[in-house]
């Protein structure tokens, strides 16, 4: 383990994969930050929660389809790792393939299933209205949005951080800029905040493209058209391993919306503190998120190579930087929470929620911080299976604790999101310690699952 610390080379590629996705996937939140400080500077909360609300049921629906990127992400690597061009590119085209089918799903029948979603909400009128207009919206950049996901995913698992990067940050820019011109420059209010949105996940795509493009040609891959008669071909392993994941996913989705949709009960005041409360946890996960995502492509490789030390080494590297990145986010949240809550909404009574609840989010990044991991292992490793047992695992302990902790309002529900986050990094870590010890990670694993 010191002998791996102290190899520059190590730290030199897990800083190459990860220090451009941590910078760019703060742009992300930072996003949320901007949409917080822009609508909460309107004159009612109602505008603040219905931008919330309506953002995680949008937020809901495209995360749960992420499995395109993580799948992709770790099928490709494996494929750069075993040097197999035809595998790489099969990957990206049945990818698209699939991202572009789902979409089309999602567009044709959003209006039955955000009418569904939001009957169930008890939210007032105002925050459900506004929410509906969100939401409506923002499921035109579906297309976008899903190829967006291949497109990171895929570059990501030949090795290359740098273009994600500058996807995730120039898609971003758009978004913020556009954000600020069609909410405070032209009124358009919530609608503003959507529009943008969309308009930045179609630039995105087409930026990403162009990145393929160029990873394309430089990789010498086998033109795109001679994959389409065979998309087929391998889709069975695609398939299950987006199945395994999309169960993990809604078992997480599950418990954000309850968060969001449980603390619309207790006031306006308190589902507008808990979006600019989860604007930080946002931030906490895309942090640590960037380790991740270097965790995914490395491991990956290493799988593809069927190499255990080269595994060991990136293992040991990336958890170093996770568990430093974690201090410095608990650090900033304890110390300057009160001011970064004062940028993003100037009204004093949602100040004054958000600052009750602040501690529980100071100590996130340190117990969150080993799910992360874990789950780029997992999904370097393509084992879907034991990351959907153990988030359903994890989801079961996030109601049990709000339960018998619901007397305490919102206490309860970060209570609750605390204790989701430690176990799934345990319920991974103990499957992990086990197949490890047995010798079987490096096993093929979701053809098998």
């Amino acid at each position: 383990m010191l002998a791996a610390l102290r190899d520059k080379s190590l730290h030199f590629q897990v800083f190459a994969l990860a220090i451009p996705m941590v910078l760019s996937n703060i742009t992300v939140p930072l996003l949320g930050l901007v949409d917080a400080a822009v609508i909460g500077h309107l004159d009612h909360a109602w505008y603040l929660g219905g931008v919330a609300v309506g953002g995680t049921m949008i937020n809901m629906t495209f995360w749960l389809l992420g499995f395109l990127r993580m799948a992709t992400t770790g099928i490709c690597a494996q494929a750069y790792g075993a040097h197999d061009k035809e595998a790489q590119a099969g990957t990206f085209v049945q990818g698209m393939a699939l991202a572009w089918l789902l979409a089309l799903l999602l567009i044709v029948f959003h209006q039955p299933v955000a009418t569904l979603i939001f009957h169930f909400s008890t939210a007032s009128a105002e925050v459900k209205m506004y929410a509906e207009q969100y939401f409506s919206i923002r499921i035109w950049g579906a297309p976008a949005a899903l190829a967006n996901f291949v497109i990171m995913g895929w570059l990501l698992g030949t090795q290359n951080a740098k273009s994600p990067m500058w996807l995730l940050i120039v898609t971003n820019l758009v978004n913020i800029g556009l954000d600020v011109l069609f909410v405070l420059g032209f009124g358009w209010k919530v609608q503003g905040a959507a529009v943008a949105s969309v308009i930045a996940d179609y630039s995105g795509m087409l930026l990403g493209l162009w990145f393929v493009s160029r990873q394309w040609i430089a990789h010498s891959l086998p033109a795109i058209r001679e994959k389409l008669g065979s998309v087929r071909h391998g889709m069975g392993r695609l398939l299950k391993l987006n199945r395994d994941i999309f169960l993990r996913s809604l078992c997480l989705q599950l418990t954000f919306v309850f968060m969001t949709f449980q603390g619309a009960t207790l006031g306006d005041n308190v589902v507008a503190a808990n979006a600019v409360l989860m604007s930080f946890l946002m931030l906490v996960s895309y942090a640590m998120d960037g380790f991740a995502y270097a965790m995914e492509a490395l491991v990956g490789k290493a799988v593809g190579a069927k190499n255990r030390d080269e595994l060991s080494r990136y293992l040991v590297g990336t958890t170093f930087w996770s568990v430093i990145i974690s201090l410095v986010l608990t650090f900033t949240f304890s110390v300057f929470g009160r001011e970064i809550i004062g940028l993003i909404s100037n009204i004093p009574a949602v100040q004054q929620e958000a600052m009750r609840f602040l501690p529980w989010l100071a100590a996130f990044p340190l117990v969150a911080m080993w799910c992360f991991l874990l789950d780029g292992i997992f999904i370097g490793a393509t084992r879907g299976k034991e990351m959907r047992n153990s988030m359903f695992i994890a989801m079961c302990f996030f109601f049990a604790i709000w339960w018998m902790l619901n007397s305490y309002g919102n206490h309860a529900l970060w209570a609750a999101m605390l204790g989701f986050m430690a176990m799934r990094g345990i319920g991974l870590a103990v499957i992990f310690s086990y197949q490890w010890q047995k010798n079987i990670f490096l096993s093929p694993a979701s053809a098998n699952n």
